[in-house]
C-alpha cells in the first residue's frame, strides 16, 4: 500500500454556471491548477462622507462590494501524455478550455439571432440578453455569485498547427450581493448564505484581551 493513501484530496476552485430562473446547473468549469494567490478587495458602502449628517457617519448603505483577482494556468501537457483519451486536446490544444471561459463574456449565438430577427421584424423594444448566473467556488465556505469584470489571456506555447498549448488566464470577478440581485433571486440567497457563513467563521476567532493592546479598558 502506498504511503500516501491518507493524503488529503486537493480540491479545485472554479466556476459553476446556473440558469438564473430555475437554478439548473448548465456548466461546471474546474480550474486545472489552483492559482498561487487570490486577491480580494472590498469597497465599503458607507453613508458617511464629506458634508454628511453626523447621524450617518456610522451607517452602511449595504454590504461591501467584494472583488476577486486571480491568475489561472492551463496546460495541455497532462492531457497530451494520454493522447488516445484526449483527442480534443490533440486536435485543438487548450482551445476548448479557453473557449469555455471566454463564453462567460458572450451572449449565445441563438440569442443574437433571436434579437436580430426581432429587430428585422420591427420590434420596438428588445430586452437585453440574459447570461447564466456565474458562481465562483473556492471551497465550501466561499460560493458566491459573481460578474466578470476583467478578463485577459496570455497564450505562451503553440503546436505546429498554432493551437495554444499553455496559457495564463487573468480573471477579475465582482461579487453580486442582494443589492444587485434582490433577496428572492437564487444568487441573492447564495450571497446571504455566504455572508452568514462569514459571520459564523468570525465567531470562531479567538477573542482578544485588553492586555494584548497594552490597556486596561476603554477610558
Amino acid at each position: 500500500m502506498s504511503g500516501y493513501s491518507n493524503s488529503p484530496k486537493v480540491l479545485k476552485g472554479g466556476l459553476v454556471l446556473i440558469d438564473p430562473t430555475s437554478a439548473q446547473v448548465q456548466r461546471i468549469i474546474a480550474l486545472q491548477y489552483n492559482p498561487d494567490s487570490l486577491t480580494r478587495s472590498f469597497q465599503v458602502q458607507s453613508v458617511g462622507g464629506e458634508g454628511s449628517n453626523r447621524s450617518d457617519v456610522m451607517r452602511l448603505k449595504g454590504p461591501a462590494v467584494e472583488s476577486y483577482k486571480l491568475d489561472a494556468e492551463i496546460d495541455a501537457a497532462d492531457q497530451l501524455e494520454f493522447p488516445d483519451q484526449n483527442r480534443a486536446t490533440v486536435e485543438h490544444g487548450i482551445q476548448p478550455q479557453l473557449a469555455a471561459l471566454e463564453l462567460l463574456l458572450y451572449p449565445t449565438s441563438s440569442q443574437l439571432n433571436t434579437n436580430n430577427n426581432l429587430a428585422n421584424a420591427g420590434t420596438l423594444e428588445i430586452v437585453p440578453m440574459e447570461t447564466p448566473l456565474a458562481l465562483f467556488v473556492w471551497s465550501k465556505t466561499r460560493i458566491v455569485p459573481v460578474r466578470v469584470t476583467d478578463f485577459s489571456i496570455t497564450e505562451e506555447a503553440f503546436d505546429p498547427a498554432l493551437n495554444p498549448l499553455r496559457a495564463k488566464v487573468s480573471l477579475g470577478l465582482r461579487v453580486l450581493s442582494v443589492d444587485d440581485l434582490g433577496f428572492a433571486h437564487k444568487g441573492g440567497s447564495l450571497f446571504m448564505n455566504y455572508l452568514q457563513t462569514k459571520e459564523q467563521l468570525a465567531g470562531m476567532a479567538a477573542a482578544g484581551q485588553f492586555s494584548m493592546l497594552g490597556i486596561g479598558g476603554i477610558p
